[in-house]
């Protein structure tokens, strides 16, 4: 089954602004709970340190991961089409 590139490329941009979202509003709802948890995830102690979130650096952050999300899932879907080819 070929997949079309650029929707799945799409799919992989909207599915990461939905996650970035909702990372946001939980890093503003429970800041130390998501410190503790972000801390456990890259195997670190960050409790000393702090969010030093803003509207401008979430929006960046969403630009960011948005365009690198949509690329990696066009280049997967490129890559995946041409092994299907050989």
């Amino acid at each position: 089954m070929k997949l079309h590139e650029v929707k799945f490329g799409t799919a992989c941009a909207i599915t990461a602004a939905l996650l970035w979202v909702l990372c946001t509003i939980l890093v503003l709802a429970m800041p130390s709970l998501m410190l503790s948890m972000t801390g456990a995830m890259v195997h670190m102690q960050l409790q000393d340190m702090g969010w030093h979130l803003n509207l401008a650096g979430a929006l960046l952050g969403l630009l960011a991961w948005v365009l690198a999300a949509g690329f990696s899932g066009w280049l997967l879907a490129s890559v995946y089409n041409r092994l299907l080819n050989r």
